[in-house]
């Protein structure tokens, strides 16, 4: 645990990407095996399921120091961050020190933290307090996060991949193919990571996914004299260089058919196969050795054909689908899915990634030659100029999409983030103009400053008419000369406190964009926006300007 805490306290000190993979190298080479898969685990996005929740752990400082309930609300909203809260009281009150024997990594998690779960409150604090007593404060703080299932490392992926890549002496691509999947935190599976063996036996294996940028930023550069159109045009040549595809509103997912097996994984390193049935039996009649890359999408019919009427559903019935643990009748048809695939990795079991695009759309409409329904190719949108294309784009919102895709017709399957190939020119945004009317701190390097806002706009049939009803928060969006700006206002005009939590004077009134909305029952207002975030500060329009409930419902049953 030392030397974990260690790393952690130097990947926090450093913005440079090659003084944090001196870190993670200098770790992994040190770190017992089974440590380090613990250690990857966490630094690769993996989080411990909330073993104590923050109630509880509020308790068990309490058990360990006195302290008045508002005094430490005060300092939880001052610090932001639990972990930190309760690290920084007992080290001012108690204080730390290094104890006699450093337990390591995995023994911290497998032989103490994982047993606190079924335990009764009075034991799980006795044996809190035993395990952390004169635990040092890097350390302190790290077990917390974990207890909490708050564990977030500031680190990327790629940036690890890097390092266990330089480390093993194996190429990166091999070990980001690795990592993807089911990965238990085990010796066993550190060691075959970084092995030089090319063998990989796991037929259920994902390839790591390639991701398409943003081709026009929010707002064009400055001094260029053109529309958006003209600046794809500037950006990407000549349009007979690209393929282009309805960018589709579900989850990005590979269907994976080999060893006469059949896999779904989603980009965020979810097995979906148990909870998509229909997608896993149609798959079942695919070639052998196929891997799709696609969209997983809840449709109104078996796919985007034209004889088959409807469209994409939106994406809140398959966000409830997905959540699902049983699968009925009932939910099968309410939530019916299509997988919509637009490419081929894999072939008769050979690695396509680095044909050309055209070569695995041919691969990929020879897969699914005979596939059953719902198992489809994304349509390609036929094009001679970018003009036409915008024209195209138009009409995404009335398809249920978010846009297009642009891809260069000769480009590889890379892996990541990688600019120049793959493009995705998203529609504009929906937008409304809300009150503010709630602040509280925000979490990490935004600590102490009022950065996440609640918003309402007016429940009477005109713009200040009624009163203000809360339809969405928002924490992204203002620069930090912005958020500062309204962090001194906020803490001059607050109403009451709650907490955290400060009701503020109805005044100030900022663009709120949205990529959707639907009607939900589970809101008080009836509605519930999708990525929300701040556009601008509407300085020059007064509250009476902001809009009404009412026509945010109407763009909300207009989508559903």
């Amino acid at each position: 645990m030392r030397a974990f805490a260690a790393l952690f306290e130097r990947l926090d000190r450093t913005t440079s990407t090659d003084g944090k993979v001196a870190a993670l190298k200098a770790y992994f080479e040190s770190a017992d095996p089974a440590d380090a898969a613990w250690g990857l685990h966490f630094l690769a996005g993996g989080k411990l399921k909330r073993l104590l929740p923050s109630r509880r752990v509020r308790e068990w400082l309490r058990s360990r120091i006195d302290i008045e309930p508002w005094l430490f609300e005060e300092a939880y909203a001052s610090v932001g961050d639990l972990a930190e809260t309760v690290t920084l009281l007992i080290d001012a009150v108690i204080g730390t020190n290094e104890p006699p024997a450093s337990v390591g990594l995995r023994d911290w998690v497998e032989g103490r933290l994982l047993t606190l779960r079924g335990l009764d409150s009075a034991e799980q604090d006795a044996r809190l307090t035993e395990w952390t007593g004169g635990l040092p404060r890097e350390q302190l703080f790290l077990i917390l996060k974990m207890v909490t299932g708050a564990m977030r490392i500031g680190v990327s992926r790629t940036t690890v991949e890097r390092a266990i890549a330089e480390m093993a002496g194996v190429e990166q691509s091999v070990i980001a193919h690795r990592l993807m999947g089911d990965r238990e935190p085990t010796a066993g599976f550190f060691e075959r990571l970084i092995s030089t063996d090319d063998a990989d036996v796991d037929a259920g294996r994902p390839y790591p996914f390639f991701l398409a940028s943003p081709i026009v930023p929010p707002e064009l550069p400055a001094g260029f004299d053109g529309t958006e159109t003209d600046f794809v045009a500037r950006e990407l040549g000549d349009a007979a260089d690209w393929l282009a595809e309805w960018k589709w509103d579900g989850i990005r997912a590979q269907l994976i058919k080999r060893a006469g097996g059949v896999f779904l994984w989603s980009r965020g390193d979810d097995n979906l196969t148990e909870r998509l049935p229909e997608l896993t039996e149609a798959a079942a009649r695919l070639p052998d050795g196929s891997v799709l890359d696609g969209e997983v999408i809840c449709w109104h019919g078996n796919g985007p054909e034209e004889d088959h009427p409807g469209g994409p559903m939106e994406f809140g019935v398959l966000q409830r689908r997905i959540g699902r643990t049983q699968i009925g009748p009932k939910i099968l048809s309410a939530a019916p899915v299509a997988f919509l695939a637009y490419d081929a990795l894999e072939s008769d079991g050979a690695d396509l990634r680095l044909s050309p695009l055209e070569e695995r759309r041919n691969a990929l409409a020879s897969i699914l030659t005979h596939a059953p329904a719902r198992l489809h190719a994304s349509p390609i949108i036929p094009f001679e100029s970018w003009a036409q294309l915008a024209a195209e784009r138009e009409t995404s919102r009335a398809r249920g999409v978010e846009g297009v895709m642009l891809k260069r017709r000769g480009s590889p399957y890379r892996s990541g983030r990688r600019r120049g190939d793959w493009w995705k020119w998203k529609i504009e945004p929906l937008t409304i103009d809300a009150v503010l009317v709630y602040a509280q701190p925000g979490h990490g390097r935004r600590a102490g400053v009022m950065t996440d806002y609640t918003f309402a706009v007016w429940d009477g049939s005109e713009p200040g008419e009624g009163r203000l009803v809360t339809v969405t928060k928002a924490y992204t969006g203002l620069t930090d000369e912005e958020f500062a700006e309204m962090d001194r206002w906020i803490r001059r005009h607050t109403k009451e406190r709650f907490g955290p939590v400060r009701q503020v004077e109805p005044a100030h009134v900022f663009e709120i964009a949205f990529d959707s909305a639907r009607l939900s029952g589970r809101h008080k207002s009836g509605v519930a926006l999708r990525f929300p975030r701040m556009k601008r500060w509407r300085r020059d329009l007064g509250i009476d300007g902001a809009d009404t409930l009412e026509a945010v419902l109407a763009i909300a049953g207009g989508e559903s």
